[in-house]
């Protein structure tokens, strides 16, 4: 089968990999054009960029699809099926219906739950218990065309949004080339659906107001990457700390949340409370809660300080919480306030 390949990420290589594997012909890779990045502006390539490069398969970087003469360049492919997994381009009906097949999408979770940019880190940062891949036919909207296949995948206490990615990742590719053999009949999407809304700045500071269970799980979702981050006792830069994981322990305490309650780094959230088990502190690497304890002595009473009390660095009263900040930043005659500089600088 000729098909012409899109993604970009890391999540979308192995699907590419094992397409050619299994002796179909990639006729084209679309990728996100490369960059310059890092300190020396040096032009990075896309994992599947990288990836085509290798496997010595043409490679089309278009900034747009709103551009005719790339619909036409996509259309003269001839392809018999596209297949997109993270991508990073809306892709117009044109090309959608440019294939004989059409487009499938690799979607990283079981549809119409979790549809959206980040499926993979809303489903552990909800505490679900399973997950899973979806192919799915592609149309104009937001992850809502018809189901080809899907295959579920149990979300375990400890797993972490790293290791759901390369399950998933691997998961959805092997599922592809199934669906391909033996393609279903498409079902409708049932009505009822969530949605996986994209990373953003205030996904990077952990919110201690929350249950245990789901402070453990707001870890595990953004570890590696990005990170849930918090403050020692003051947002001095070199206070910072990332997250990585962490043990949930069932207490009674009276704590506000993210006190340190004892000499081990075991932090009240609003029921129940957690143990930091590894942690990175800003440009240093990743390491054990016991050895950071080891060169620094945090004392019992600290706070930790995260999304649900920015309002004790930023000097304002208690009934002030982070949603104030949010507020003002959407507004722009808000921007003229005096509190306004200061917080944007703490807050960068």
């Amino acid at each position: 089968m000729k098909i012409v390949y899109m993604g970009t990420q890391d999540f979308a290589v192995p699907a590419l990999k094992k397409i050619v594997e299994a002796g179909h012909e990639v006729v084209g890779v679309y990728t996100k054009e490369p960059k310059p990045a890092g300190q020396g502006l040096r032009i990075s390539y896309s994992p599947v960029y990288r990836t085509a490069e290798q496997l010595g398969i043409r490679i089309f970087t278009p900034k747009t699809f709103k551009n005719p003469d790339a619909i036409e360049e996509f259309k003269n492919l001839n392809a018999d099926l596209g297949v997109v997994c993270a991508y990073g381009l809306i892709l117009p009906q044109a090309v959608l219906d440019a294939p004989k097949k059409g487009c499938w999408n690799i979607h990283a979770s079981l549809l119409p739950r979790w549809r959206g940019a980040a499926p993979i880190q809303r489903a552990i940062q909800a505490g679900d218990k399973e997950t899973g891949v979806t192919i799915m036919q592609m149309d104009a909207g937001v992850d809502t065309g018809d189901i080809l296949s899907q295959e579920k995948v149990m979300i375990t206490p400890t797993m972490t949004g790293g290791e759901l990615h390369d399950i998933l990742s691997e998961k959805g590719s092997d599922l592809l080339l199934k669906t391909i053999k033996n393609p279903p009949t498409p079902q409708k999407q049932p009505s009822e659906a969530t949605y996986a809304n994209k990373l953003i700045a205030d996904d990077l500071y952990l919110d201690w107001k929350m249950k245990a269970d789901l402070v453990d799980a707001s870890i595990r979702a953004f570890c590696p990457y990005p990170g849930k981050r918090v403050y020692i006792g003051s947002t001095d830069s070199k206070n910072q700390i990332k997250i990585y994981r962490t043990d949930v322990v069932n207490i009674n305490h009276t704590a506000e949340p993210g006190t340190v309650l004892d000499d081990k780094l075991l932090i009240a959230c609003s029921q129940g409370a957690v143990r930091i088990r590894e942690l990175q502190r800003a440009g240093k690497d990743k390491q054990l809660a016991e050895d950071f304890l080891n060169g620094t002595k945090i004392p019992v009473g600290t706070q930790l300080i995260g999304a649900n009390n920015l309002s004790f660095f930023l000097g304002l009263d208690n009934s002030t919480s982070v949603d104030w900040w949010r507020d003002l930043k959407t507004k722009p005659e808000n921007k003229t306030q005096p509190m306004y500089k200061e917080c944007a600088t703490k807050l960068r």
